[in-house]
């Protein structure tokens, strides 16, 4: 990160007071509420926000950012916490706002496939929802992620290789500006020719452009038939092999994970699943009956041709529940597996015809580097993360990291690759936004960025510096 990250800009009283009068209860200045929303996954280290509001409604949102325009204070917007990129971290000071109590399911609509939430609804509590009605939302990214944050980092996850990410679900959005003006983008027409696509512009753009208040999302009838499997492979090339010849037969599988055996060690401990310590990939199938029963026989005929074995089968929720407990739990347990490490962790994503060879090299440079790492992928779309596990009280091992994590990205873009593939720029990634996308397109996104934030309140620091 560079010095002008830090620029910190005091809250005047006059609009603490005005807070305080607004809010009561629900705007926060003890050190321990500032604290819990001054930290993310990420691992840096960086004062917390002057103050925490917890919105109930849009026109908290609204007066909270009108507020802050006028006294030219920063608003970070706040989710459920998941960010791994520290988007969350008030690197100038200001106001985190909360938005995990505007947690209303707003409607249903069975017939279009489509459902319209309040942005601090989770993935889960909205999935719980749906089931009711045999529907489901499919984009999970592992963490139970509020939907407003997964769109404002346009989040993909373990399913995006058949139903895709963020940017293909979402409809339209509710949203307020850095002036406090609340509008509304897109419709629940599957399609619009109407003016510029500013439902894409906010998605993806870190609450660096405005608050999103309202997300209208694609939905799914649940599949009549699921079936999910796990394979074990002598490396973790076979693995990804195995994962390229599925994807380029046009398999159309549901979900395609892979873990190496660290990670597969690591969720062992942390969850007692007594699984095979070896490279695994998790596969997922949704359809007919006959048709998930065909497609899983030609998956497993190709994984067995690279090496694959012990497969299992689950075809009961519970049985499905179990395996993907090791995919899910796979950072936290980890992390956890080396008590006290902060975790570096990396997201790119390639072509798939690349994938063997950028996840290759990579693992062969930390393992020559000697620093303790573990492999997670949604290869089934080119996309992996590698984290590395480093003592925080050890510089040279933070520098390795980062080392690391420069080779591995530059390669990507290498490959025709991107340094991020689903956890967004945040601080973390910005010199590398700029060899991705190059200086005049970062130029025009400080354009607009300058244009609907004169002020530069909006989660400021983020994604790049004005």
């Amino acid at each position: 990160m560079h010095d002008a990250d830090y620029r910190m800009r005091a809250m005047p009283a006059a609009m603490l007071q005005a807070l305080q009068q607004r809010f009561g209860p629900r705007c926060h200045t003890g050190l321990a509420m500032r604290e819990q929303h001054g930290r993310d996954e990420s691992p840096f280290d960086v004062p917390p926000p002057e103050a925490v509001v917890f919105a109930e409604s849009e026109d908290d949102v609204a007066f909270t950012l009108a507020l802050a325009h006028e006294h030219s204070v920063p608003v970070i917007p706040y989710g459920s916490g998941t960010s791994l990129e520290g988007h969350l971290l008030a690197v100038q000071g200001g106001v985190s706002l909360d938005v995990s109590r505007m947690n209303k399911i707003l409607l249903i609509n069975a017939e279009d496939l489509t459902v319209t939430v309040q942005a601090g609804v989770t993935r889960q509590q909205l999935n719980a929802e749906l089931r009711h009605a045999g529907l489901f939302f499919p984009i999970d990214p592992g963490a139970d992620a509020s939907l407003g944050g997964m769109a404002a980092t346009r989040a993909s996850g373990t399913n995006a290789v058949r139903y895709g990410t963020m940017r293909e679900n979402v409809l339209g959005l509710g949203a307020v500006t850095a002036q406090g003006q609340v509008l509304r983008t897109g419709t629940r027409a599957r399609k619009s020719s109407a003016g510029y696509d500013l439902t894409r512009l906010l998605v993806g753009s870190e609450g660096t452009l405005a608050v999103i208040t309202e997300v209208c999302l694609r939905i799914y009838p649940l599949p009549e038939a699921v079936s999910a499997a796990v394979c074990f492979f002598p490396t973790v090339d076979a693995a990804v092999q195995t994962t390229i010849q599925i994807i380029q037969m046009g398999l159309p599988i549901a979900r395609c994970e892979l873990l190496d055996a660290n990670t597969v060690r690591a969720v062992n401990r942390h969850d007692q699943l007594g699984l095979r310590e070896a490279p695994m990939l998790l596969m997922e199938f949704h359809g007919s009956p006959s048709g998930v029963a065909e497609q899983a026989q030609a998956v497993q005929e190709i994984a067995r041709e690279l090496g694959g074995e012990d497969f299992d089968w689950a075809s009961t929720p519970e049985a499905r529940t179990r395996l993907w407990t090791a995919r899910h739990h796979a950072y936290l347990s980890a992390v956890q597996s080396k008590p006290g490490c902060r975790c570096v962790t990396t997201d790119t994503c390639v072509p798939i015809s690349r994938l063997a060879e950028s996840i290759n090299t990579s693992v062969a440079e930390v393992e020559a580097a000697g620093l303790p790492y573990f492999l997670v992928g949604h290869v089934g779309d080119g996309n992996f993360h590698l984290g590395y596990l480093i003592d925080p009280a050890l510089p040279h091992e933070r520098e390795t990291a980062e080392r690391l994590s420069h080779q591995m990205v530059m390669r990507a873009l290498s490959l025709e690759g991107t340094c991020t593939g689903e956890h967004g720029i945040g601080l973390h990634k910005q010199g590398f936004l700029l060899e991705e996308a190059g200086e005049p397109a970062v130029a025009m996104m400080r354009s607009i960025k300058q244009a609907l934030d004169p002020r530069n309140i909006m989660n400021p620091g983020k994604i790049f510096q004005l």
